[in-house]
C-alpha cells in the first residue's frame, strides 16, 4: 500500500466506530480524514478544542473565513447550529466527560494503553495542548495511526517518549488491523488481508494476543 492508500484504510476503519448522536473530537492529520468516511446514516457532531461545536468540512479554495480554524490552524466550515464559544467552555466541554469519542495520532503507544503523542526530546515541539485533557475526558479513546514509522516499532511493551497520558486508550487502528487494549495486553481482533499474523507481530514490539474469533479487517 502507498501512503494515501494506507490513510484512507485507517480512516474509513475508525470511522466505523463512531455512532449516530456522537460528540467526537479529532487529533490533527490523519484523524481529520475519518468524517469522510461515515457510513450512511450516521451524523457525529465535531467538537474543536479552540471552541466549536459543529464543526464542518474542509473549505473550498477560496472561501476560507480567517474566523474559523481547528485546533492545528487549519481552515474549517460549520454547521447549521454551530456554537463557538471561549477554551475555558471548550475545555469545561472535554474535562466534563461530554466527548464520547477522541480519535487521535501516536508517536509511540505501548500495551498499557499509554499514548506519547506530543513530543520527542532535543526537537522543537509546539507544546501538549489539549491532548492530555482529550484523552483523559473523553469516554473513549480511539488511535488512528500508521503501525511502524520507517520500519521503526510505535505500539511497544512500554513507551520511551515522554506520555500525555498514562492508561487511557482503548483501541488502535492501523493499515494492518485493529487492537483493542485490555488488561491482559493488545487484543488482535481484526487483520487486513495484506498482511499476515507473522507480518503484523513483527512489526509490533509487544506480544499481540490473537483473538480466536479474529475476523478480516472491516472497511
Amino acid at each position: 500500500m502507498d501512503k494515501n492508500q494506507i490513510r484512507e484504510v485507517i480512516a474509513k476503519r475508525a470511522a466505523l466506530e463512531l455512532k449516530d448522536g456522537d460528540v467526537v473530537n479529532l487529533g490533527i492529520g490523519l484523524p481529520t480524514l475519518v468524517p469522510n468516511y461515515l457510513p450512511e446514516g450516521v451524523k457525529v457532531t465535531l467538537q474543536s478544542e479552540n471552541g466549536l461545536l459543529g464543526m464542518g468540512p474542509e473549505p473550498a479554495i477560496g472561501e476560507e473565513d480567517s474566523n474559523f480554524t481547528n485546533a492545528g490552524g487549519g481552515f474549517i466550515t460549520y454547521f447549521p447550529g454551530a456554537s463557538c464559544f471561549d477554551s475555558s467552555i471548550s475545555f469545561s466541554v472535554i474535562r466534563g466527560g461530554h466527548v464520547d469519542v477522541t480519535i487521535l495520532g501516536a508517536l509511540e503507544t505501548d500495551e498499557k494503553g499509554n499514548l506519547a503523542n506530543w513530543m520527542i526530546p532535543g526537537k522543537k515541539t509546539p507544546g501538549m495542548g489539549g491532548a492530555m485533557d482529550l484523552i483523559v475526558g473523553a469516554k473513549r479513546v480511539i488511535l488512528a495511526m500508521e503501525h511502524t514509522a520507517k520500519g521503526a516499532h510505535k505500539i511497544l511493551k512500554e513507551c520511551k517518549l515522554p506520555l500525555t497520558a498514562a492508561g487511557q486508550v482503548d483501541m488502535i487502528i492501523t493499515e494492518m488491523g485493529v487492537m483493542e487494549v485490555t488488561p491482559q495486553g493488545l487484543f488482535l481482533t481484526e487483520l487486513h488481508p495484506e498482511f499476515s499474523l507473522e507480518d503484523i507481530q513483527a512489526a509490533t514490539g509487544a506480544k499481540l494476543i490473537v483473538s480466536q474469533n479474529i475476523i478480516k479487517m472491516k472497511s
